[in-house]
């Protein structure tokens, strides 16, 4: 049987229950995923004057074929993305601007330390967005930046986040797609604090200069990013959810939740529904905990898959901009991607194609009988099928096909890097 009759048979399946499969294929071709460059190269950046990893990142394994400079990363940022179906952005850090080999501060830096990129962005048609990097590096030691007690030294982080602020704002306005700009910084304390009010009071006064800055909305979105804990932050961390949650919420920014930065207890999907009541608009960075924040591959998981139904159900599709946040250096790089990012797309179709309306008036009635039903019995729907035509319609490979491409290119450019 073909995949277009696998299909039509599949479609017959959902359309028993009134789902327009076709008008969901058209929704989910036009829901862009930002995908994280950092994926490529461990989080290394092409700084001139390398630091090692710090602020309670970590990143293991030493699969050959990481990229070095940024050629490289675009070229296997191209091959991840010619096996992924739809049209997507790319999400960068600071660390990735490109100097010519001068030593650039990151407060100093400037839109045209990353020409390479919107020039590389504009010919493939991708969005780009943008992180401040406040980690590796000596300034950040001690792991306090923009809340560190020494006034040179927050003045340096404020003044790095402006520039960040600028520079997304050149790629919204370069590439005529508004770029994400999100701050997360690592402060915290490894024991029990004396004192949490003064370094919230202190990351707040310099939120509060950093957003000052006149930055046109049209072109870039500002983010806060929380986190629950660290290494070298395990007690207290001055970011917490409740503190950026209340500062967006008080300033008319995006909360982004990573979904590694809370309790191994607490379900992002759980929170979106909250979010979306209160805020125009929520941000994600999608990762895989396994126990911490330990930023695993995106796998077709029961929380992906929520996420992924809390986004379609609730109508935010136009509301929740979706980012990917792993790291995995003992797998193919590339096929990390790949693996990621297919999987969040997977789950956005399964969401798209239930039968969301009687299923809320199920519940609305208390027939939670057959709400249940429906739900278990929808996780063996032929979701496949309709998933395999996507791919082929976008042309890209089906199933486990993209895997060959993957390895004809480790072996072609990847194991030659030293």
């Amino acid at each position: 049987m073909t995949i277009q009759q696998r299909f039509q048979q599949a479609k017959a399946f959902y359309e028993h229950w009134n789902i327009d499969v076709e008008g969901a294929l058209q929704t989910l071709k036009n829901i862009p995923i930002s995908i994280h460059c950092w994926q490529g190269d461990d989080v290394g950046g092409f700084e001139t004057k390398r630091q090692t990893l710090s602020g309670g990142i970590d990143v293991t394994g030493n699969y050959p074929g990481k990229a070095r400079n940024g050629d490289e990363l675009r070229a296997d940022l191209e091959q991840a993305l010619a096996l992924i179906p739809g049209k997507h952005r790319i999400n960068l850090h600071a660390i990735y601007a490109e100097t010519d080999g001068q030593i650039v501060e990151r407060n100093e830096l400037q839109p045209m330390h990353f020409t390479k990129w919107v020039e590389w962005a504009k010919k493939h048609q991708l969005g780009l967005d943008f992180n401040p990097t406040l980690f590796s590096h000596e300034k950040a030691q001690d792991g306090l930046t923009l809340s560190h007690p020494d006034e040179n030294i927050r003045a340096f982080w404020i003044e790095h986040c402006i520039a960040s602020r600028k520079i997304g704002e050149y790629f919204g306005k370069a590439l005529n797609s508004p770029c994400l700009t999100n701050i997360w910084i690592p402060d915290g304390y490894k024991d029990t604090p004396s004192d949490r009010l003064t370094p919230r009071k202190r990351l707040k006064e310099s939120l509060d200069i950093i957003f000052a800055e006149d930055i046109d909305i049209r072109y870039n979105l500002d983010a806060v990013e929380s986190k629950l804990f660290g290494i070298g932050s395990e007690s207290f961390v001055v970011g917490s959810h409740e503190f950026y949650l209340s500062y967006a919420q008080q300033n008319n920014k995006l909360c982004l939740l990573d979904t590694g930065h809370f309790h191994p207890t607490e379900m992002v999907s759980n929170k979106l529904s909250t979010l979306l009541l209160f805020h125009e608009k929520v941000a994600l960075h999608v990762s895989r905990p396994v126990r911490w924040d330990s930023d695993h591959v995106v796998t077709f998981d029961d929380e992906l898959r929520e996420i992924a139904m809390e986004i379609v159900r609730n109508d935010a599709i136009h509301r929740v901009i979706i980012g990917l946040d792993f790291f995995d250096a003992s797998i193919n790089r590339i096929a990390a991607w790949v693996i990621g990012t297919r999987n969040m797309i997977k789950a956005l179709l399964y969401a798209l194609l239930l039968p969301n309306d009687y299923l809320r008036q199920l519940q609305e009635s208390g027939n939670f009988t057959e709400r249940l039903a429906l739900m278990e019995e929808f996780k063996t729907y032929p979701f496949g099928a309709i998933w395999d035509y996507y791919c082929e319609t976008q042309q890209v490979p089906v199933r486990e096909n993209w895997l060959n491409n993957v390895k004809a290119y480790e072996k072609e450019l990847l194991t030659h890097r030293n």
